[in-house]
């Protein structure tokens, strides 16, 4: 039943240093608007990016990746609990999770065998939340040749899934009862060494290695050299988040 394409486990650890984290006021709302606060279940939650931001909301967090590579990368908490799952075959009890979340995995997912996972895990009343975020809120040099890089430069290099979270997933439509979430932003300060480890965790970049070589990420890398400024700054850097939810009726 598992749809799973291995994109990351050869960069797991990469993966855990340089994705950025999510904001707090992300688990804050989605306990909020939760039936309880007893369990919460993110799938294909990598190396626990939002796992362990959901473990100062909740009781409870189990952790899923099919990835076992990203589950050693994973970061602890003793409140999360990680597994080795696909999202479409959790293991959770029926009728048990408050919440359930996927944040940038949902168009890796074979989604409709994923939404019937959903409507047996849940709680009456408790919340799905796909969470994506594609390119950095533009208007800076730096966030400019991040998404000349991203929408040109990679562009014959990324999976198809990938064309939905440019979409901010407008083309999933949850089988749930909609609601409405709040506007956030997700933001890192980071050094450039930083940034340019985010590139490379990239599945893009992964492909074009295989393609054609390193040529056109190390130009990429010298152009944010010359626009950074002194090497040692670090900078705020911005991503509008998409938040798509919905509740069990």
């Amino acid at each position: 039943m598992s749809s799973f394409k291995d994109h990351f486990s050869s960069h797991a650890s990469a993966y855990s240093t340089y994705r950025p984290r999510y904001p707090a006021a992300l688990a804050d709302w989605l306990a909020s608007e939760a039936p309880s606060r007893s369990l919460a279940v993110d799938v294909g939650c990598g190396s626990g990016q939002l796992s362990i931001l959901l473990a100062d909301c909740f009781a409870q967090v189990a952790a899923l990746d099919p990835s076992a590579e990203q589950i050693a990368n994973a970061s602890p908490h003793a409140r999360v609990a990680y597994r080795v799952a696909p999202a479409e075959q959790t293991g959770i009890a029926a009728d048990s999770a408050d919440l359930l979340t996927a944040a940038q995995a949902a168009h890796w997912f074979d989604l409709p065998a994923f939404f019937a996972e959903a409507q047996r895990i849940l709680k009456p009343g408790g919340l799905i939340a796909l969470v994506t975020y594609a390119g950095m809120l533009p208007g800076t040099p730096v966030a400019d040749i991040v998404e000349t890089f991203r929408t040109d430069v990679l562009a014959p290099f990324w999976p198809p899934e990938r064309a939905m979270v440019d979409n901010d997933y407008r083309d999933i439509r949850l089988p749930f009862e909609a609601v409405d979430a709040p506007r956030m932003i997700l933001e890192a300060r980071w050094s450039l060494d930083a940034l340019i480890g985010y590139l490379d965790t990239w599945s893009a970049v992964r492909a074009m290695e295989r393609s054609i070589g390193r040529a056109d990420f190390d130009r990429t890398v010298e152009l944010l050299r010359d626009a950074w400024g002194p090497s040692e700054d670090s900078k705020l850097l911005q991503w509008p988040l998409t938040v798509v939810v919905g509740r069990k009726g």
